[in-house]
């Protein structure tokens, strides 16, 4: 029976070298400072309804939620994990989110992707304006 050559210092030395490299792909994928990942699993206190002017978008990193208001003062809000690799998103240039991780942009008027890769819309959360307040959270 012939006899497998054994793996020379060189290949050993080469894989070890290319595992933690490998490791930092999937690390640069994941919340970035060790933020939260998750949408609010119920209704949040965003603060006050006048924060969010009209034909304008408030970013609650603390909440991973967007808040939109069109030109009629209708609300909408959406939240900020990326779709793409699942990252808190944490800038607003106007009304434009831009994640972080891979630079995926959405729309936070209505959540749609502007610029790949994600290719699916943002989840919509629900909102209302109570008592001068903005809330946010899952769904009905």
């Amino acid at each position: 029976m012939p006899t497998r050559p054994s793996a020379s210092r060189r290949t050993v030395l080469r894989g070890a070298a290319a595992a933690p490299v490998a490791g930092l792909g999937l690390a640069a994928c994941s919340a970035p400072d060790g933020a939260a990942s998750t949408a609010p699993t119920a209704p949040v206190d965003l603060g006050q309804e006048t924060e969010v002017a009209k034909g304008g978008a408030k970013l609650y990193r603390d909440h991973n939620v967007v808040v939109s208001r069109d030109k009629d003062g209708t609300l909408k809000a959406y939240s900020t994990i990326c779709t793409h690799a699942r990252c808190p998103i944490n800038k607003l240039q106007g009304t434009t989110l831009i994640c972080p991780c891979h630079g995926s942009e959405f729309d936070a008027m209505t959540g749609e992707v502007v610029q790949a890769p994600a290719t699916e819309p943002l989840t919509e959360l629900s909102v209302k304006a109570a008592n001068g307040k903005i809330i946010a959270g899952p769904a009905d």
